[in-house]
């Protein structure tokens, strides 16, 4: 046997709190060296944080990264455990997003993130230069380019997130090189029910490649991002660890390297892959350290679990699938939250303009969420009186606010012990409406107008009380409503941080249910008892003004996210909703398609948004739309009238249509 212990280390790191940085991976190193780690592992960008975006050229930052690292390389020199963790390097005019070596107070080398992801929320190209194959290169005297290590205890490869994802990345070249353990270190942003594909990927990687791979990605929030931590080893695509999310700090499991040199020699295809790449005669170059490793006397064979080699557990999950991925959900938008309450150091105190309705109750209890992390999940009572502290809730009611919101904002207030105040808009509404009018010349403003105005004198109170309190004034609009411009610029649009802006209606009604099954708050329930609608007009119904939730949400991911037009999202339509008379479907997704695009110009004004799917309506993230555009690509996608007509034709059995009607209707 050939027995080595792996670690897989999470640190909240913060973009550019270099030195905070390092002494968190300093005290997690010196932790795992003390229970005889063979290898620890940290994140991609660690030292700086990530992602840097444009932070990353000024020349101080990248150089204080490097200060960190040789402090973190003479600070572990006692220490026999190997350490990879990211950082950004330059040579010449190139700036590297690197893995770092360390080992006995040395940096061996750094090896470069070839596969530099410019899609969805990634602008890495922009600003870094790509690893390859044979890149040899030197930052002061230190190796950089395409490496491998080799220990008394075996050969070591180490890449950069993105190189993992891609089935052409490096691994391959590195495995037939000698390697037999791959450390992927990651900063792979949280997205919805992702978390199994995720795995699933890292599995066959490891299968393809008959190696060892372990897998550990970045924590916390960073603008609109946010990281669930966590990660993987698997051994030759034997899943052996599954390090748990949202935590800080490390786990740790022991393989054995033989067993992967076995399966290697009886696998075939393996073997034979690797002789074509030797006969090429380009193998990856191997920088040997015969510098003491960690103690492996007293690491044990890896037992299973269950105590049985032949069987899976046969404990049952508590949750389903769907109550997973909503406890996943909550958790994300939590951490989004808290970080950055915390990091940004703007602010002393969340606000809320609580109206009794589901975004803005969905948004109260992420903020009471994010105060129960922000404690360590501390004992209720605790929590109850940090939030009483932290969580500012106002209602600011007008003639069209009903009892029953009013009594659903009251409840969940009591119930979470956060303060509620309760400020009339009513006086100031008229007063407004009366100077529109003089604006007018004594015209009567219309009747979106009449709505706006409230929305807007709400978010300007907030706006003051933030001046006041250094309060963060969270924005509580969800993405359905937010996609077909159902907002106010200025008013409901208004806010710091956007926490639900990528949350779809029919996900946060779910989440609140899943959110009363889990605490069973009495607010929730009075909360999904009313009829949601913003309450600016009398007997106001967001779904009569809109469409059903259902229909919105589906033409919002398959226009928005699958990009398909208008009478493509109507076919689809018509198969998700079998009931629905295909010429009503056919009619929402126009309406939804031409609502969609008349309102870039509002939600690219809007705060910035926590990220958590594929889909973002965030124009500096995911989705890059021009604001302004016509629709006419997309007007002319069904069939013209004629040929309609010929085609009803044929359908008929070649029946002509009767004489004398006329084509204009």
């Amino acid at each position: 046997m050939r027995l080595i212990k792996i670690a897989l280390g999470n640190v909240d790191t913060t973009v550019g709190a270099v030195r905070t940085n390092a002494d968190r991976v300093l005290q997690l190193a010196r932790a795992m060296a003390a229970e005889d780690v063979t290898v620890g592992c940290f994140p991609e960008q660690v030292l700086g944080g990530y992602p840097p975006e444009d932070l990353i050229q000024w020349p101080a930052y990248v150089a204080a990264q490097r200060a960190e690292l040789e402090r973190l390389a003479r600070e572990t020199a006692d220490l026999g455990t190997v350490f990879v963790l990211g950082v950004a390097v330059p040579v010449g005019g190139q700036l590297f997003n690197a893995a770092a070596v360390l080992h006995a107070g040395a940096i061996l080398g750094l090896v470069p993130k070839e596969k530099l992801p410019t899609y969805n929320v990634f602008y890495e190209a922009r600003t870094f230069s790509r690893g390859g194959p044979g890149l040899s290169l030197l930052s002061g005297d230190v190796p950089l380019g395409d490496l491998i290590f080799g220990f008394e205890w075996g050969i070591l490869a180490v890449e950069v997130c993105e190189d993992v994802w891609s089935p052409d990345g490096p691994m391959a070249r590195r495995c037939y090189s000698g390697a037999e353990v791959v450390v992927n270190i990651s900063a792979s942003p949280f997205r919805t029910a992702y978390a199994s594909t995720r795995r699933e990927i890292l599995a066959t990687r490891s299968a393809d490649n008959q190696a060892v791979l372990a897998y550990t990605n970045a924590l916390g929030g960073q603008d609109g991002l946010i990281f669930e931590g966590g990660g993987y080893v698997f051994q030759n695509g034997r899943l052996l660890l599954e390090a748990p999310r949202w935590r800080e700090g490390y786990s740790a499991c022991v393989v054995d390297l033989d067993r992967t040199k076995r399966l290697r020699q009886e696998n075939t295809t393996w073997r034979g892959d690797c002789e074509a790449f030797q006969r090429q005669g380009r193998p990856v170059r191997i920088i040997w350290d015969d510098a003491p490793c960690a103690d492996r006397s007293r690491l044990t064979y890896p037992a299973p679990a269950t105590g049985n080699f032949f069987l899976p557990s046969a404990e049952r999950p508590e949750r389903s699938p769907r109550e997973e991925a909503l406890d996943e959900l909550f958790e994300a938008l939590a951490w989004g939250t808290k970080s950055y309450f915390e990091k940004t150091g703007a602010f002393r105190c969340y606000g809320i303009a609580l109206s009794g309705g589901r975004d803005s109750l969905l948004t109260l209890l992420v903020a009471w969420r994010a105060v129960q992390l922000s404690l360590g999940d501390g004992d209720p009572d605790s929590v109850r009186r940090k939030a009483a502290e932290l969580i500012h809730a106002f209602y600011m009611p007008t003639r069209y606010s009903s009892p029953e919101t009013r009594e659903a904002a009251e409840t969940i207030c009591r119930e979470l012990g956060i303060p509620l105040r309760v400020v009339s808009i009513e006086e100031a509404f008229e007063r407004e409406v009366e100077a529109v009018r003089q604006m007018l010349g004594g015209e009567e403003p219309s009747r979106v107008t009449l709505q706006n105005i409230q929305a807007r004198l709400r978010a300007e109170r907030m706006w003051n009380w933030s001046n006041s309190a250094r309060g963060l004034f969270l924005q509580t609009g969800d993405m359905s409503e937010k996609a077909a411009g159902y907002t106010t610029i200025g008013g409901d649009l208004e806010g710091c941080l956007s926490v639900i802006a990528n949350v779809p209606k029919t996900v946060v009604v779910a989440l609140l249910e899943r959110l009363y099954q889990r605490y069973g708050f009495e607010g929730i329930k009075l909360t999904l008892a009313t009829a949601p609608g913003p309450e600016l007009e009398s007997d106001q119904r967001a779904e009569s003004d809109l469409m059903p939730f259902p229909i919105l949400d589906a033409c919002l991911h398959l226009y928005a996210g699958e990009k398909l037009a208008p009478e493509e999202v109507a076919e689809a339509l018509a198969a998700v909703f079998p009931g629905e008379p295909k010429e009503r479907l056919r009619q929402y997704a126009r309406r939804f398609a031409d609502l969609f695009t008349r309102s870039i110009y509002k939600w690219v004004q809007s705060p910035l948004s926590l990220h958590v799917g594929s889909l973002d309506l965030d124009r500096e993230r995911a989705l890059q739309l021009p604001v302004v555009q016509r629709n006419e690509w997309y007007s002319d996608s069904k069939p013209p009238a004629a040929e309609r007509k010929k085609a009803a034709a044929r359908k008929a059995g070649g029946r002509k249509a009767p004489k004398g009607r006329s084509k204009k209707r």
